[in-house]
C-alpha cells in the first residue's frame, strides 16, 4: 500500500503513522480488515458490559437533564483539535451510550415497537458495516445484491404461499435489456425498506401509479386506527388526505368500509388495513375487508408492519387470513423479527407491480450494461446509496429457520396473554383488551389520565421501567409492548408490582396536595 499524508501531516487519530505499515489499521475491510477490528471490537464490547451495569436497569435515572449532564461528561470534546485515539474514543463513548440507553434486551424495557436484536444478526450487522456494500449498482454489492434477491424472494413467497418465481435475477432492467436472462418480475417479490414508513409509501405510490395509467386519480380510504405514515405518505404525494373510516372497537370492519366505498361512487380507491396497530397490536379482519375492497375495484394495502412475522409460526398464521390477496404488504423483521434497525420490507404477489420504480441513471444502470446481464437495482428502491440490510436478516433465518422463527414469536406472543392475565386478576387495574399479538393495555379502574402520565415519568425518572402510553376511548392507558422473548414470568410480576406502587405513591401525593 502506498504512503500518503493528510494534510502534510503522518499522523492520524489511531496515534499511528499513516502509510506503509500503519495503514492497515485503519480500515475494516479488504485483507487487514479483520486485524484491524479485533481489537476495537474488543474494546467496544468491554464498553458495553461496562455500561450496562453502569446503567443498572431499563434505562438511566435521573430523566433528561441527568442522562445529558453525564453524557457530555462522557464524551467531552466532540471534534478536538488532536484525537484520543481509537480505542479511547470507543470506550468513551460508547460506554456513554450503554450507560444511558433505554435498553430493549431488558424486560422492563417494553414501551415501543423496538426489538432486544439478536447476538447472530448483530454480528452479521458487523460485516456488512466492514464491508461495506452500497445497493444501488451491481458492481458495489456482487454478492449482497444475491443475497437480498434470494431473502426478498423467500419472504414474499411467505406472505404470498404458491407465488413461485424466478430465482437468478437480481432487478430489473433499465429499458429495452432483460437484464440476467431471466424475468426479473415472475412471482411474488420484495423490497427491502427502512421500516413500514416507507413502505406504506410505497404502497400508496404504486396505487397512485396504477389509477394514473387508467386515467384517474386514488382516493386512500384507512380506519382510524391506521399508522400516521398513511397520512404522511399521502401528503407526500400529493393525494387527497385519506377518508378516515371510524373505529370505535379498535379495527376496521367491513360494513364500516363498505359505507365508505359506497361513498366513492366507484372513484379508484386504496384501501389500508391494518395487522397490528401501533397502540393495540389489534388485527382488522383482513379476509372480510378484501372482500368488500374487490366487490368495490378497490386495491388493498396491508400495513402488516408489526403483525406480518405471525407468518412463521404456523400455528398464529391464522389470525392474518386473508393477507395473501393483498396488492401490497408491508412488514418489519426489526419488531417481531429480533432485528437490528432497520429491516423492513415491502412485498407484493406479482414482481411486474414494481415496474413504476424503474429509474435510469447511466453511472448506475446502463442499458448497454444490463443488456450485458449486469443486474440493475436502481428499482429496487426509492433510495440510492443503501446499506445490506438483507445480510442479518438472511444469517438469522439460516440460523434459526422457520421453526426458530415460529418458536420466539410464539414464545413472545404467550408471554403477553400471561401479562393481561396477570393485569386482569390485580386489585385496581382494569384491562383494555386481551392481546392479539404482545400488546398489553390497562390503566387503573376508574381511569385516572394524571396517574397514568405521572406512574410512566416517574418510573422513567428512577430508571425502573419503560412504559408507553395509549389514547383510547377518550382516556390514557399505559401500553406495555412486550418484544422480548426472553422475558420471565417473575418480569412480568416485577412489572406489574412496579406499576401497582408508583400508582400507589401517586394517589397519596395527589391526596397530599388536594
Amino acid at each position: 500500500m502506498s504512503a500518503f499524508t493528510v494534510d502534510g501531516l503522518h499522523e492520524t487519530a489511531y496515534g499511528a503513522e499513516v502509510g506503509g505499515e500503519a495503514d492497515a489499521g485503519l480500515l475494516a475491510g479488504g485483507g487487514g480488515g479483520p486485524a484491524a477490528l479485533r481489537p476495537l471490537l474488543g474494546t467496544v464490547l468491554a464498553a458495553l458490559e461496562r455500561g450496562a451495569v453502569e446503567r443498572g436497569g431499563p434505562l438511566p435515572a435521573g430523566g433528561p437533564r441527568e442522562v445529558s449532564w453525564r453524557v457530555r461528561e462522557a464524551a467531552g470534546a466532540v471534534l478536538p483539535e488532536v484525537g484520543s485515539g481509537a480505542e479511547a474514543a470507543l470506550d468513551a463513548l460508547v460506554g456513554a451510550v450503554a450507560a444511558g440507553a433505554a435498553d430493549p434486551a431488558e424486560p422492563l424495557c417494553a414501551a415501543h415497537l423496538h426489538c432486544p436484536p439478536l447476538a447472530v444478526a448483530a454480528a452479521a450487522d458487523v460485516a456488512a458495516s466492514a464491508l461495506n456494500p452500497s445497493l444501488d449498482s451491481w458492481d458495489q454489492a456482487p454478492a449482497a445484491s444475491t443475497v437480498e434477491a434470494l431473502v426478498c424472494r423467500e419472504l414474499a413467497r411467505l406472505v404470498f404461499p404458491g407465488t413461485g418465481g424466478a430465482e437468478a435475477d437480481t432487478g430489473s432492467s433499465c429499458g429495452p435489456g432483460a437484464g440476467a436472462g431471466t424475468d426479473a418480475y415472475a412471482g411474488a417479490d420484495a423490497l427491502v425498506t427502512t421500516g413500514g414508513t416507507e413502505a406504506n409509501q410505497l404502497g400508496l405510490l404504486l396505487a397512485r401509479q396504477a389509477a394514473g395509467a387508467a386515467g384517474g386519480e386514488v382516493r386512500v380510504v384507512c380506519g382510524a386506527n391506521a399508522h400516521h405514515s398513511v397520512h404522511r405518505s399521502a401528503w407526500l404525494l400529493g393525494l387527497a388526505p385519506p377518508l378516515v373510516v371510524p373505529t370505535p372497537r379498535g379495527v376496521l370492519e367491513p360494513a364500516a368500509l363498505r359505507v365508505a366505498l359506497d361513498g366513492l361512487e366507484g372513484a379508484p380507491a386504496l384501501v389500508v388495513a391494518t395487522a397490528g396497530t401501533t397502540d393495540t397490536g389489534d388485527l382488522d379482519p383482513l379476509a372480510e375487508l378484501v372482500g368488500v375492497a374487490r366487490g368495490h375495484g378497490a386495491r388493498v394495502h396491508v400495513d402488516a408492519a408489526y403483525g406480518g412475522p405471525l407468518l412463521f409460526s404456523e400455528r398464529l398464521r391464522g389470525r392474518l387470513a386473508g393477507l395473501r390477496w393483498a396488492d401490497s404488504v408491508s412488514f418489519d423483521l426489526h419488531k417481531l423479527g429480533w432485528q437490528p434497525v432497520a429491516a423492513g420490507f415491502f412485498a407484493v404477489p406479482d414482481g411486474a407491480a414494481l415496474r413504476p420504480l424503474e429509474h435510469c441513471a447511466d453511472y448506475l444502470n446502463a442499458d448497454d450494461d444490463t443488456e450485458a446481464g449486469l443486474p440493475d437495482l436502481l428499482g429496487r428502491s426509492l433510495r440510492t446509496t443503501r446499506r445490506p440490510d438483507v445480510l442479518k436478516v438472511a444469517v438469522t433465518l439460516r440460523a434459526l429457520g422457520r421453526s426458530g422463527m415460529a418458536r420466539l414469536v410464539e414464545r413472545t406472543c404467550a408471554a403477553a396473554v400471561e401479562l393481561a392475565d396477570l393485569v386482569a386478576c390485580t386489585e385496581g387495574f382494569e384491562l383494555y383488551a386481551r392481546p392479539s399479538l404482545t400488546t398489553v393495555v390497562f390503566r387503573p379502574v376508574g381511569g385516572d389520565d394524571a396517574l397514568v402520565a405521572g406512574v410512566r415519568r416517574r418510573l422513567l425518572e428512577r430508571g425502573q421501567a419503560v412504559l408507553g402510553r395509549a389514547s383510547l376511548g377518550g382516556g390514557l392507558w399505559w401500553k406495555v409492548t412486550l418484544l422480548n422473548p426472553l422475558v420471565a414470568p417473575s418480569d412480568l410480576a416485577a412489572l406489574v408490582k412496579l406499576v401497582e406502587e408508583a400508582a400507589a405513591e401517586g394517589t397519596v401525593v395527589e391526596g397530599a396536595d388536594a
